[in-house]
C-alpha cells in the first residue's frame, strides 16, 4: 500500500500529524471529526481494525473532497470486502461489489435482460423506472399507499407467460424515495419465484439501510443495491450485493474488475468509506429509528393539528421514520418551498433528486392522490442529525407559510 497521497490544505497538517506520532492519534480523529461533521456521519472514521492506519484518514479525506491516491492491492479490497459483507451481519450468500451507483439499475435491469420483459412498478425511482420503459417493459401499479399491488404483479407476471414470453427481471425498491413506503419483499418473491422463477428479482435498497434490517432486504432477492451517500458514506459510491449464482451480463467491460461485473480502476476510498459507514450505521440503526420516529411523529402531529386540509401522505407505521410526506390544499409547492427556504427549512415537493421539478410527482399520480392536494406536496427527510429543536423549528415554520398562503 502507497502513502502517496493528493490533498487540500486544510488537510495536510492533520494528516501529517496522523503519521509523525501514533501517540496524538486522539488529538487527530478529534480533528478530523470537526473536519467532516457537516460533511458526512462522523463515525464513519471509525472503521476499526483490519484495514489499517490509513482507515480513518482515508475516509474522512474522501468525504472532505480531497483526492486520496493508494495501492489497490487485493489483499486491501478483499478485506474491504468482507468489512462490507459483515458490516451488516446480513449478506450471507452472497457476492458483494462496489460500483458507481449509476451503473447499478443498468446492470441489474439492463444486464440482465435476456430478451425477456423487464418489469418495475409504477413508482420507482426514474433511474430504474425509466430503464424499465426504454426497454419496453410492463409498468406494475401501486396501491394508495405507494406499494407495489400484489394482486397486479401476479395478473402482469401472468399475462406475459400466457403470451409466450417471459418476464426476465423484476424490479422493486424496497422504500419509496418519496413517500417512505415499505415494499413486502418476501411477497413479491414468493409471487415471482411461482409465476417466474427464471427471473431477476432485484431491488433499490438505498432508502432502506438507515430504516430497516437490511437482512430482510438481500435475502428475498437475487439483486440488491445501495448506496453510500444514503447512509453517511460518500456520493457516488454504492453496493451491489448479489446472490450466488445470479448471472448478470457486464454494462462496463476491461480489465475485469468486480469479478468481471464492472471493469474499472477501485475506488479504494470510497470503498473504505462505504464500509466504515455501513458498520456504523447498523451498530445505532436500532436506537435511531425509535429516536427519529419520534420527531417525525411529532412533527407530522404538529402540523395536523393546527392546519385543516392536510393528509399525511403514507401514515405512521406504513412509511419509514426518515421521510414525512404531507399533501396540503390551497397552497402550491414552489410558493409553500420558497417560504420555508426563506425560513431556513430544507424541504422538496418530490424526493431530493427531483426538487427543481415542478410537475406533480409521479409517484403521487401513480398513487391516486387527488391533484389539489398533490399540487401542495411537501417532502421532508430526517436524520441522524436531526434534532428536537429542528423539528419545533420546521413544523412552526410550515404552519405560518401555509398560513400565509392561504390568506
Amino acid at each position: 500500500m502507497t502513502k502517496s497521497l493528493t490533498y487540500g490544505a486544510a488537510f495536510a497538517d492533520v494528516y501529517d500529524e496522523w503519521y509523525r506520532d501514533d501517540a496524538e492519534t486522539a488529538a487527530t480523529v478529534r480533528a478530523l471529526t470537526e473536519l467532516v461533521s457537516h460533511i458526512a456521519t462522523p463515525r464513519v472514521l471509525e472503521l476499526g481494525a483490519g484495514t489499517g492506519r490509513l482507515a480513518i484518514p482515508l475516509a474522512a479525506a474522501l468525504a472532505a473532497g480531497v483526492v486520496v491516491a493508494l495501492d489497490e492491492s487485493p489483499e486491501m479490497l478483499q478485506i474491504l470486502r468482507s468489512h462490507i459483507a459483515h458490516a451488516d451481519s446480513s449478506v450471507g450468500n452472497v457476492t458483494v461489489v462496489e460500483v458507481n451507483m449509476a451503473d447499478l439499475a443498468a446492470l441489474s435491469t439492463h444486464g440482465a435482460t435476456a430478451g425477456g420483459v423487464d418489469l418495475g412498478r409504477a413508482a420507482e425511482h426514474h433511474a430504474v423506472l425509466h430503464c424499465v420503459e426504454h426497454l419496453k417493459g410492463e409498468v406494475v401499479a401501486v396501491d394508495r399507499s405507494g406499494v407495489i399491488d400484489l394482486a397486479a404483479l401476479e395478473e402482469t407476471l401472468s399475462r406475459v407467460a400466457a403470451r409466450g414470453d417471459h418476464t426476465s427481471v423484476v424490479s422493486v425498491m424496497a422504500v419509496n424515495n418519496e413517500v417512505g413506503s415499505v415494499t413486502p419483499l418476501r411477497d413479491v418473491a414468493r409471487i415471482v419465484r411461482r409465476l417466474a422463477p427464471q427471473a431477476v428479482l432485484h431491488t433499490d435498497g438505498v432508502q432502506a439501510v438507515c430504516w430497516l434490517d437490511v437482512r430482510d432486504v438481500v435475502l428475498v432477492t437475487d439483486v440488491a443495491t445501495f448506496s453510500a451517500h444514503k447512509f453517511g458514506g460518500p456520493k457516488g459510491a454504492g453496493v451491489m450485493v448479489v446472490k450466488s449464482g445470479t448471472s448478470l451480463e457486464p454494462l462496463i467491460m476491461g480489465g475485469g474488475q468486480e469479478r468481471d461485473r464492472r471493469s474499472g480502476t477501485h475506488n479504494v476510498a470510497g470503498i473504505v468509506a462505504t464500509a466504515a459507514a455501513l458498520r456504523a450505521t447498523a451498530e445505532v440503526r436500532e436506537a435511531e429509528v425509535r429516536r427519529v420516529a419520534s420527531l417525525k411523529s411529532h412533527l407530522v402531529a404538529t402540523v395536523l393539528g393546527a392546519l385543516d386540509d392536510v393528509m399525511e401522505t403514507v401514515p405512521g407505521a406504513a412509511s419509514v421514520p426518515g421521510v414525512a410526506h404531507l399533501c396540503i390544499g390551497g397552497v402550491e409547492s414552489e410558493a409553500l418551498l420558497f417560504l420555508l427556504d426563506e425560513a431556513g427549512v430544507c424541504a422538496s415537493a418530490a424526493s431530493a433528486c427531483a426538487s427543481g421539478a415542478l410537475e406533480t410527482s409521479h409517484v403521487l399520480h401513480a398513487m391516486g392522490v387527488d391533484a389539489r392536494l398533490a399540487r401542495g406536496a411537501l417532502r421532508l427527510s430526517f436524520g441522524h442529525t436531526t434534532t428536537q429543536a429542528d423539528v419545533e423549528h420546521a413544523a412552526h415554520a410550515i404552519i405560518a407559510a401555509v398560513r400565509r398562503l392561504r390568506k
